[in-house]
């Protein structure tokens, strides 16, 4: 019984030390990488990033190695970025080699390279470039897609005037509001809020978007290499988008049924000619598959980013009333209660332009940012980070950097405002991220942000059901993204 306990203790030892040599060789190979905590063989840094607070540990790491430097999840190599100056550096400065898309593990099963986001090279190049150019042909950032979100922002008025000043969570009436401009572009047409179908839909965005954000998913993410031969909840997240891909999936074959090339409805039309015209290229991207899954893209990106900003937005202002208070005054002011709130009001409604980029900042959608890749062998600030590295651009360090904001850890408007109280722009804000990564949708979802919020509070006030004291307004998960804690309000007609 003691040999073989001695036995099975060489050969532990054994086995750690192989490991612990692979691991330094693998090391030596990936050049001179930014310094980091010293990772362990098979593991990396798991003894310095608790399990369920990824960003929290790595903003840890930041006050001892730094903005730049390196953590291992398991045997791979994660750059991580800090702070404004660090990620407009590698973004925005080196804009080409940054340019790449990391793994996120939750999803890799669902969209394994495909769809504008989570592609890369030549198919990520031709899928964003048609993606922009059919946005804007369909209206994103011009009058038409403006008149769009009028409309369905009056729609959303009418469901708040039935709740007749009783509580109620408003989670999956602004996914609906949010989610119709999207459909308006991507399907051809908005649903009715009563739709089961597209109540369904909105359940399962809800939920996979809070999945991946949970404490298991953080985990999953840096040891999926292993963890993916076992069972767990990201199966889950797994089904649940693949069923939103399978009607996706039906839709395309519905527009495929009657498809007039010289008339495009919607995205699916558009995407469908363009298959027709470049059938014989061997080399185009224009494919079913491609289809399906940057249609998916876009319609969750499109609903549950701009809806958990609204959400987010209203539990602030039910939290800073007086926040809420100088937002009428503006709106009574600059656009009456005798018109619908337009665009072109944003520019003399500096106030409430700086609430809203403030909500942006502190709700904090995408702290970590989508993981990011180089493209090639790169040096940066004097080191070498090896093609196919993943780089963190850690969002909620550049929103927070107290170099950009005098605010930084407050809700507070005056972050974007100049000492004559007109708007201030600040490089440092990027929720959307920047670069040749920066969200698709950026111009119309800050539409939507600025007219929902403006015809909303145009007709109620809000009204909490406890004293704004106590309020809390702590995510509900914190990885992937922050997700609003659930809360109830009431909408009182103004």
């Amino acid at each position: 019984m003691e040999l073989a306990g001695a036995v099975t203790l060489l050969m532990v030892v054994y086995v750690s030390c192989l490991l612990a040599v692979a691991a330094w060789k693998r090391k030596s190979r990936l050049g001179n990488l930014p310094p980091g905590p010293t990772p362990l063989p098979v593991i990396g840094n798991f003894l310095q990033i608790k399990t369920g607070k990824t960003f929290k540990s790595l903003e840890k790491l930041q006050e001892k190695y730094g903005p730049v430097f390196t953590v291992y999840f398991g045997l791979k190599p994660i750059v991580v970025l800090c702070g404004h100056e660090a990620v407009k550096e590698a973004l925005v400065d080196h804009a080409e080699e940054f340019s790449g898309r990391g793994e996120m593990p939750t999803v890799e099963k669902n969209f394994n390279g495909f769809g504008v986001v989570f592609s890369n090279g030549e198919r990520w190049k031709q899928l964003r470039r048609f993606s922009l150019t059919i946005l804007r042909n369909f209206g994103m950032g011009k009058k038409s897609i403006e008149q769009r979100i009028q409309e369905e922002a009056q729609f959303l008025l009418e469901e708040f005037r039935k709740t007749e000043e009783k509580p109620f969570d408003p989670t999956y009436l602004l996914s609906k509001a949010v989610s119709n401009v999207i459909c308006s572009i991507v399907f051809g047409n908005r649903f009715d809020y009563e739709d089961k179908v597209f109540l369904s839909l909105m359940q399962m965005m809800n939920e996979s978007f809070r999945e991946i954000s949970t404490a298991w998913s953080q985990f999953y993410d840096m040891y999926s290499s292993f963890l993916k031969y076992f069972p767990g909840p990201h199966t889950k997240i797994y089904d649940i988008l693949e069923q939103m891909r399978v009607f996706i999936a039906e839709r395309v074959k519905k527009n495929q049924e009657t498809l007039d090339p010289n008339s495009p409805r919607d995205f699916i039309d558009c995407f469908l000619a363009q298959m027709e015209k470049e059938k014989g290229n061997p080399a185009s991207e224009f494919t079913l598959k491609n289809l399906e899954l940057t249609t998916l893209n876009l319609f969750f990106a499109g609903t549950e980013t701009v809806s958990s900003t609204l959400r987010y937005g209203f539990l602030l202002l039910l939290k800073y009333p007086e926040v809420e208070a100088k937002i009428h005054e503006e709106i009574d002011r600059e656009i009456g209660q005798s018109r619908v709130p337009a665009i072109e009001d944003r520019s003399h409604m500096p106030y409430t332009d700086a609430v809203i980029h403030e909500i942006q900042r502190v709700s904090d959608l995408i702290p970590m940012n989508v993981p990011h890749m180089v493209t090639r062998d790169t040096c940066f600030r004097g080191y070498t980070i090896p093609k196919g590295t993943e780089v963190y651009p850690m969002l909620s360090t550049v929103l927070h950097d107290p170099q950009k904001f005098k605010s930084p850890e407050s809700f507070d408007p005056s972050n974007f405002l100049d000492e004559n109280g007109a708007f201030k722009k600040n490089d440092a804000f990027v929720p959307f991220s920047s670069g040749k990564r920066i969200c698709l949708g950026e111009a119309l979802a800050r539409m939507e942000l600025f007219l929902f919020f403006t015809t909303v509070l145009q007709r109620f006030r809000l009204k909490p059901l406890v004293s704004p004291e106590q309020l809390d307004t702590t995510p509900q998960e914190s990885g992937f993204a922050n997700i609003p804690p659930s809360y109830q309000l009431c909408m009182c007609p103004r």
